[in-house]
């Protein structure tokens, strides 16, 4: 789900946190030793945030949120912040032979660069994969 998340909305919050789950506590994001992405400098996108990407001549960059049910994409275009809000059960990710992370739910993608020195995103992507796998039904009885 493709949102504006530039004003503080309790109905954008409600339907972020039932997709995604609510944030972490602060000693939760101590544990985890952050649960913030570094900058991230996007390289291609789908149509509709490619649209929103093209309102000024800024770098193109966004971060990313880890929460407990999936992760938050976020970038900022003239003074609007923009969120891609994706649960882990509708999460794709790709590694290209660019250097590049592909990022996909449904009919969104998101690819940034990541180049193969900078260890950094690495271990995050490495991390979102990880809580995915937490995520997923281990038998049958799970699903039911």
């Amino acid at each position: 789900m493709l949102l504006n998340n530039s004003h503080n909305d309790p109905e954008v919050n409600k339907k972020i946190n039932a997709l995604v789950g609510c944030p972490y506590s602060l000693l939760e994001r101590l544990k985890m030793k952050g649960i913030g992405s570094p900058k991230l400098k996007i390289t291609k996108t789908s149509i509709q945030i490619y649209n929103l990407l093209q309102l000024d001549q800024n770098t193109n960059t966004c971060n990313i949120e880890l929460r407990p049910k999936g992760i938050i994409i976020a970038f900022q275009k003239r003074l609007e912040t923009y969120v891609l809000v994706i649960p882990y059960y509708k999460l794709t990710i790709y590694k290209g032979s660019s250097n590049e992370y592909s990022f996909h739910k449904d009919t969104y993608f998101i690819k940034v660069f990541a180049p193969p020195l900078d260890t950094s995103i690495h271990r995050f992507v490495s991390r979102i994969i990880n809580e995915k796998k937490k995520q997923q039904p281990t038998s049958l009885d799970d699903l039911l």
